[in-house]
Parts: C-alpha cells; sequence; structure tokens
C-alpha cells in the first residue's frame, strides 16, 4: 500500500541523509526540497524586514504544490521537510523576530491553514531531534558556505519552535529520532534501527522509544 512518510528537523539535522537512505532501503522515491530559485531571496537578505513576506509566500506555494504532488504519486515517498515546517517553524520564527508583520503573517497563515485543509496529511512525520552542538558540528561537517554564518542562537529559536510544533502535532503519528545519538551515516545497524521503527509506526504496531541498548547494539552491526 502506498505510504507518504515527511522527515522534519532542524538545519544539518541530517533530513536528506535519512531520506535518501531510508529510500535505498525500503525502495521508495524520495521528494527533496525544492531547488527552484526564490526570487525574492537577494532582497529578502538585503532588507528581512521589507521581503520576509514575499519570500515566506513563495517558499509555501511551492512546498504546498510538493505536497500535492506527493498525494498524487503512484508509489511511497519519503518527503525532504514539510510544508508544515515553513508555516510553523520558518515564518513563525521570522514573526516572532518582527520581520513580518501581524497583518501579514495574519494573511499567510490563513492561506495556509485554508489550503492545507484539502491537503491529506502524510502518514508518518519522523521527527529529528538534536542539541544545537550536534546541529553545528554536522553543519560545520557538510561545509556550505552559505551556512556558515548560522548562529547557535538561531538554532535555538528554531529548536524552541521545532519542540513547541511536534508537541501539538496530530495529524498523524510522529517518530521522534534522537538524532544526538543515532548516526546512520557512520553506522548501517543505525538505519536499520530507524526503518524498522518506521514499519512498525506506519503497520499500526506500539513502538517503543529509542533505548540506550538498542542504540548501542545496532551501532555493532
Amino acid at each position: 500500500m502506498k505510504k507518504f512518510v515527511a522527515v522534519a528537523g532542524n538545519i544539518g539535522v541530517g533530513k536528506s541523509t535519512l531520506v535518501d537512505g531510508l529510500c535505498k532501503r525500503l525502495g521508495w522515491e524520495p521528494f527533496y526540497e525544492p531547488v527552484t530559485e526564490n526570487p525574492y531571496l537577494a532582497d529578502f537578505y538585503r532588507d528581512m524586514s521589507a521581503f520576509s513576506f514575499h519570500s515566506q509566500i513563495f517558499f509555501l506555494t511551492h512546498r504546498l504544490r510538493a505536497h500535492h504532488a506527493i498525494a498524487r504519486h503512484p508509489t511511497s515517498v519519503i518527503q525532504d521537510r514539510s510544508v508544515y515546517e515553513d508555516a510553523e517553524i520558518f515564518a513563525h520564527n521570522l514573526f516572532l523576530q518582527g520581520h513580518i508583520l501581524p497583518r501579514d503573517y495574519e494573511t499567510y497563515r490563513g492561506l495556509y491553514e485554508t489550503v492545507m485543509e484539502f491537503l491529506p496529511p502524510p502518514d508518518l512525520v519522523i521527527y529529528l531531534r538534536a542539541s544545537v552542538a550536534t546541529l553545528k558540528g554536522r553543519i560545520a561537517r557538510r561545509g556550505r558556505d552559505y551556512e556558515r554564518t548560522i548562529s547557535a542562537d538561531y538554532l535555538t529559536s528554531l529548536n524552541t519552535l521545532y519542540e513547541t510544533w511536534i508537541s501539538g502535532f496530530t495529524l498523524c503519528p510522529v517518530l521522534t529520532v534522537p538524532a544526538d545519538d543515532l548516526d546512520y551515516v557512520a553506522h548501517a545497524g543505525h538505519l536499520e534501527l530507524i526503518a524498522r521503527k518506521v514499519a512498525e509506526k506506519l503497520t499500526g504496531q506500539e513502538v517503543v522509544a529509542f533505548a540506550a541498548e538498542e542504540v548501542a547494539r545496532a551501532a555493532e552491526d
């Protein structure tokens, strides 16, 4: 039966790597973040308060389009970052920082909430939870120039919003993965452990949280 799984988590947590690994392991189709260039991005970095709303509307449009395409896709799919994160994390953060005016944010939320009523939710969200120290280390290792200026404070604010969002998310089951402890690049057993728990969640089984003992055993596989 066709399944739709979304992988959520902060910058640098390892979403794309997990999507790639799980898709190869399960034989499913990966859907990565849209690579279409945002025409507002240069203006956004020049004047965030003037162009945050425009930029977020652009990103939301592309994310909604991707969500709709996934819903119509004939085979099982794993998505790298969900539409929920655009609204609940990144747009919300810009609003809290004062870069999006309250009336613009209300318009944005109204659009998001209205459209989401017509789109089916995923069958499962995999939430990758990691400390700022882990995020900073992984961001440094992948060496993307445009990420070098990301501050610990910014990652902390996003982590706070992620925790608030995921604690109240009820549209589908959630599998929370302790990304501080699981390194599915270095240990194939960690990927197998996550894949097994994903399968259990999707079949409605009761899934026990990742225990330190099973994480350690998986690292030895």
